[in-house]
Parts: C-alpha cells; sequence; structure tokens
C-alpha cells in the first residue's frame, strides 16, 4: 500500500503589509533545497511532535509505505504571494505524477491560508490534487484548529481532520489518526460520510485555548461524541479572525461511517454546543499598567502575552509598547522576547559580550506596534540561535533563531532574534542563557501557544492590552470581506441542533 503526503502550511493575517514570499517559504521549510520531500522529510520530522511525525508514525504501526512529496511552510504573514503558492502546488503534482501505483493522500495544510489569488488558498490545492488522482483515491486533510474551513474545502477531501488541541500539543496523534483511518478507507472496513456547518461566530485566540474553560469542557464534549457509535472523527475549527475574507471563523465537521443522517445530526448537535458557548469565547485584556502593579506585588514567574504582536499569527515580533512601559517603570528581574530585530543582534554580535551599544531596539517594520526605542544597552550574552524543541509543541524539531543576543537595559532583559519566531518554548530561553524560572516576570510574544510549555512554572499568566495587528479586539479591524452578520459584530440569531 502506497501512500503520498505533503502540502503547504501557512496562516495568512490579511492586515499584515508584509507579502508571503517564495523566499519565505523556502527559509522556514527545513527541509533542503527546493522543498525536497522523500528522506529529508523523514529525518526532520520522525519521533516529533508534528502532523509528519504522526503520518510517519502511522506508516511504522500499520504498515504502509509513505512517500513525503514535500512539506513546505512559512511563518504566519500577509497574503502568500502567486508565485509562491503556484511553485509549491506544481513541485507536489509533478511529484505526484512521478509516483506510480498510489493507493491514498494525506494532506498536511493549515486551513487559514489566503492567497492573491484565492481566499481559502487550501481548496484549490485539494481541488488540483483530486483532479490529479481521480475521484476514487482516498483524500485526508489534517488542519489547524485555526481553520477558516469553507464548503469547497470540506467538498474537496473524503475526510478532514483538524487539531484537537490550543496549544497545538496533539498534530502528531492528529497525523497518526489521519494516516490509520486512510488505511481503513483503502482496505475498505469504513466508508467515510462527511458533515459541515459554518457558525455566524468569531472568536479571539485567548479564549480559543483548550487549556481553559469553556473549551476544556468543549472538547470533552467532543471526545464524547467520537467515541459514540458510528462517528469516525469530529472537528471544531475556532477559525482565525485576522483574515478579512468571507469564510472567516467557527465550523466544525463530523464524519461518520456511511450514515448521512446522523453525521448531519451530529454537526447540528456541535455546532450547537458551540452556539451556546459565544459569550464565554470574548477575550478579557490586562492594560500594562495593571500587569506591572500585580508583577510588582506577586511572586513570579508572571507571564504576559503580548498576543497583538505574535508573530504565529503574522505579526512583526519587533513592538516595544510593553518594553517601554517596563523600562519607564524601572521595572527589575524582567525578560521580553523573543523581539525580532536583526539590525541590533549583528550589533551585538560586532562588539561581543560585555560591550555596551547604542541600540534601536525593535518597531521596525510599522508603526502600529511601538516605536523603536533609543538607549544603551549592555550585552550579556550572544548564540548562533540554534536550539531543539523541549517542550510539548513541536518536540524534538530543530529550530533556528539565527544570531541571538541577551541585552539588559535597566533591570529589563530583551532577548533579540534575527529569525522571526513565536516564543512558545522555555528552550528559546534558555539557549541564551535565560532560566525562565528565575525571573519575575516574562513578556512573551504568543498569544497562547507558550501555554503550552510555560504554563508549568507560571504562577499567573494575564492577556496583554497591547497594540498590534493581532489584537484580540474587534473594533481593531476594519472588516471589508467578512461575510455578515456575524456574532459578536452583529446580533444573531440562529438555531442549531434544535
Amino acid at each position: 500500500m502506497r501512500i503520498v503526503s505533503g502540502g503547504i502550511q501557512h496562516e495568512t493575517n490579511t492586515f499584515s503589509h508584509q507579502p508571503t514570499t517564495l523566499a519565505d517559504f523556502e527559509r522556514d521549510s527545513g527541509c533542503g533545497p527546493n522543498f525536497s520531500g522523500g528522506q529529508a522529510v523523514f529525518d526532520r520530522y520522525r519521533n516529533t511532535g508534528t502532523i509528519h511525525g504522526g503520518y510517519i508514525d502511522a506508516a511504522d504501526v500499520v504498515e504502509f509505505e509513505l512517500i513525503p512529496l514535500i512539506c513546505a511552510k512559512a511563518q504566519p504573514s500577509g497574503v502568500v504571494e502567486s508565485t509562491a503558492f503556484d511553485t509549491i502546488l506544481n513541485l507536489f503534482l509533478d511529484r505526484l505524477s512521478e509516483t506510480p501505483t498510489v493507493d491514498g493522500v494525506l494532506l498536511d495544510l493549515h486551513g487559514a491560508m489566503v492567497t492573491a489569488a484565492c481566499d481559502d488558498g487550501e481548496a484549490p490545492f485539494m481541488k488540483a490534487v483530486r483532479e490529479r488522482v481521480g475521484p476514487d483515491i482516498p483524500i485526508i486533510a489534517t488542519l489547524d484548529l485555526h481553520a477558516n474551513i469553507t464548503q469547497r474545502m470540506a467538498d474537496a477531501c473524503d475526510v478532514i481532520i483538524g487539531f484537537d488541541t490550543y496549544p497545538h500539543v496533539d498534530m502528531r496523534a492528529r497525523g497518526r489518526e489521519a494516516g490509520e483511518l486512510l488505511v481503513r478507507m483503502i482496505r475498505g472496513e469504513v466508508q467515510p460520510i462527511q458533515a459541515y456547518r459554518q457558525l455566524p461566530l468569531l472568536t479571539m485566540p485567548p479564549m480559543q485555548c483548550t487549556l481553559r474553560e469553556p473549551m476544556q469542557s468543549l472538547m470533552q464534549n467532543v471526545f464524547r461524541m467520537e467515541d459514540e457509535p458510528g462517528v469516525l472523527t469530529a472537528t471544531v475549527a475556532m477559525g482565525f479572525p485576522f483574515a478579512d475574507i468571507s469564510a472567516a471563523g467557527v465550523s466544525c465537521l463530523v464524519t461518520t461511517d456511511n450514515d448521512a443522517a446522523l453525521a448531519e445530526k451530529k454537526v447540528e448537535e456541535l455546532a450547537g454546543w458551540l452556539w451556546d458557548l459565544r459569550d464565554e469565547l470574548q477575550p478579557q485584556l490586562t492594560p500594562i499598567d495593571e500587569m506591572i502593579e500585580f508583577a510588582a506585588t506577586h511572586d513570579g514567574p508572571i507571564v504576559y502575552a503580548d498576543g497583538s504582536d505574535n508573530p504565529g499569527g503574522g505579526a512583526p515580533c519587533d513592538g516595544t509598547v510593553v518594553l517601554r512601559a517596563l523600562i519607564e517603570a524601572k521595572f527589575q528581574n524582567a525578560v521580553v522576547g523573543i523581539l525580532h530585530d536583526p539590525e541590533t543582534a549583528a550589533q551585538a554580535h560586532q562588539a561581543g559580550v560585555g560591550a555596551t551599544i547604542e541600540a534601536r531596539l525593535g518597531g521596525k517594520t510599522d508603526d502600529r506596534h511601538g516605536a523603536p526605542i533609543e538607549l544603551p544597552a549592555y550585552v550579556r550574552a550572544l548564540c548562533d540561535g540554534h536550539f531543539v524543541h523541549h517542550g510539548p509543541m513541536n518536540q524534538g524539531v530543530v529550530g533556528e533563531f539565527g544570531p541571538m543576543a541577551l541585552l539588559l537595559v535597566g533591570g529589563v532583559e530583551v532577548v533579540v532574534s534575527s529569525n522571526r519566531k513565536q516564543l512558545l518554548d522555555r528552550e528559546m530561553l534558555r539557549v541564551i542563557g535565560v532560566t525562565p524560572e528565575h525571573r519575575r516576570l516574562i513578556v512573551v510574544k504568543s498569544a497562547v501557544h507558550f501555554r503550552a510549555d510555560f504554563g508549568e512554572c507560571a504562577t499567573h499568566i494575564l492577556d496583554a492590552d497591547t497594540p498590534g495587528i493581532h489584537r484580540p479586539d474587534y473594533a481593531n479591524y476594519d472588516y471589508q470581506n467578512l461575510r455578515r452578520p456575524i456574532y459578536p459584530l452583529d446580533n444573531v440569531t440562529v438555531d442549531f441542533g434544535g
């Protein structure tokens, strides 16, 4: 049995002015030149907490031949240029055509990609694969919990399986689930029928977290549904609200074994659960001055999540608003990271450890996340930025920050990197000599993913009230293309599960 795999992953923030280029995918994919498939994918992802790590597990357990064709990804940012999308899709299709006797396809996609040509970028990818393999070869796609799933996407695949967790610590499990279910389909043991619902509902990242209520209880109900007779899998997609497209927002799917009526009944039930939680899913933010007052009187480490500048959602990751406030307050024993500032990192490396540089920190991408901070900074440590994820998310995957610097400004440490990445693993601080457990305050450029690893050591976690293109505040965005009416922007009456 021969199963091919691959895909393109990008979470597109349409409010970002930084387009996503082919060079971005080439830099971030990590599988060698020309988006190497085959052994390069096995070498990078085997025994890792990733979707392809799960595909590889499934191949080992149920004994099929896995042929990875391409695994392309880029850090979240603005709209994907057509050249980048077309190049990667054509590489996948060419390699697919060169693979004889394909029995099934596993697509490792995100679900919130917007290209210059298409709002639901995954749909043309899925459709092109379907046209190439024909109607009888089963296709399963795995998608992120933040997918903006459209009917076109649901129609293009036999089954869509979404992540169950945020932080996304179940990627390996979902990849394995997809691989094992695909084998059952190929053997004729099951005949999946999938039902899809889109809700008139937007939610923001902080409350989408499945480590906190109401998502924690909701997902327990989803798991119980999946244990019911006839149900093969169920998916909740909380959507990506930083994409000004018609389909942005919450959707869900239920797949049954050859029972269309049951699939429709269960997806309606699942949609009803989500709709009933709509008010509880709206975020509450803590202003910077309140955070500073709180942190000064409570034991740490306290984590302040600057999600508005989260590179994991397309923000520049060089915002200075919180850093400036901490410096002005003369706050002691705090660390801010990871600030994407290759210019300052290079300046620090040229000066060397122990030097004091006249820094111009952050604020270099745009004027929406704070202005550059110009002041002397002491170079405490330097490193090459090479690390391995130790936390539950992406565990075992090699990461590259490029040249990094640890700067000291008053009582505040600032971790500066050359590559833009979300701070979601304590190893990202340890690599430069920072022991997060020993800091009173940690400011993370992350919305939720940090909780997977930092949650074990944090005494308190506060969601930041800061400006930015990933700010969890609907008033911050001028939606022009979003379908309306939609809650909470509008008053909406709907009866799911009734």
